[in-house]
């Protein structure tokens, strides 16, 4: 989101915000952290942590797994 020299009042009254301290804090979140800092994120916290343990715990399965075919291979060769 680039202003090109337009003044975020200007912004402000085309979109039809009356707060233009509102949309500085959107053009904030937005360079921040893209598209995701604009979305609504009460309520969720719960959801984001328990996935947050699923990635987890998918990436120590994915990492036992690999370490038992590294065994499998190994023995294989003998």
């Amino acid at each position: 989101m680039r202003l090109q020299g337009i003044p975020k009042a200007k912004i402000a009254e085309e979109l039809g915000i009356q707060d233009v301290g509102r949309l500085k804090v959107w053009m904030k979140k937005y360079w921040e952290q893209g598209d995701f800092g604009l979305m609504e994120h009460r309520g969720r916290r719960k959801e984001y942590k328990d996935l947050e343990r699923e990635i987890k715990r998918l990436r120590l399965e994915n990492d036992v797994l690999k370490k038992w075919l590294e065994i499998l291979a190994r023995e294989g060769k003998h």
